[in-house]
């Protein structure tokens, strides 16, 4: 009875320590994807060399990334290869100013970053790498694309251990491609630039935040 109690003590304790898996989607009959191999065998030795920076708190095990959260605690993002939705996980980086790690989820016609925050192991998407002010008390991301197809700048805070939505802009992505970038925490500078090029000039705007709080957008 010792012996059993022990060994359900130990069990206890590693079910403790680990905040939950992201886990691989079922095969259903599907075959793994052809280009899943040849992806990840290219990207993985890039990605273990992004892992020195933060060697205590990254790893790999095959298609299983683990990160590292608070109290000693752990999640793990899994790959899915399966069939043409299939995706996988590489990480990209640990952002000290969100306490959260950046991941590039990317799969056949999409991608977007993963947002793991240490403290929770709560996870957020985001389909722009964040780029943050320069004290770092907010960031913008942009989705630009066409296929599939997105429009919008996105400015987010952190509240608490959580992340909030501050603000959110549709762009003109149908047609150009847009940039933005931060000239002050209360002024965001955006440039599109017309996809079919010819020489033409793009729309260009400014965001601005009042003294109430708001975003507004000002220009053609």
């Amino acid at each position: 009875m010792r012996t059993l109690g022990l060994l359900l003590a130990i069990v206890g304790s590693l079910l403790a320590t680990t905040a939950g898996a992201q886990t691989s989607c079922a095969p259903d009959g599907r075959p793994i994807d052809p280009y899943y191999e040849n992806d990840t065998l290219a990207e993985w030795p890039q990605e273990a060399q992004r892992f020195k920076s933060n060697g205590e708190l990254v790893s790999r095990q095959s298609d299983r990334l683990w990160l590292a959260l608070d109290g000693g605690k752990s999640i793990e993002l899994v790959d899915c290869p399966y069939g043409d939705d299939g995706y996988h996980f590489l990480y990209e980086r640990y952002d000290q100013a969100g306490r959260f790690y950046v991941v590039r989820k990317s799969s056949h016609d999409d991608f977007s970053y993963v947002l793991v925050m240490m403290p929770t192991g709560r996870l957020y998407t985001v389909y722009g790498a964040p780029v943050w002010t320069s004290e770092k008390s907010k960031f913008l991301s942009i989705g630009c694309s066409l296929q599939p197809p997105r429009a919008t700048l996105v400015i987010h805070a952190l509240d608490g251990a959580e992340l909030a939505t501050e603000a959110e802009f549709e762009l003109p992505c149908d047609a150009e491609s847009c940039s933005a970038r931060w000239d002050h925490q209360s002024w965001i500078s955006v440039t599109c630039t017309p996809r079919d090029g010819g020489g033409k000039k793009g729309k260009e705007f400014v965001l601005m935040r009042s003294t109430t709080g708001a975003w507004n957008k000002f220009g053609r």
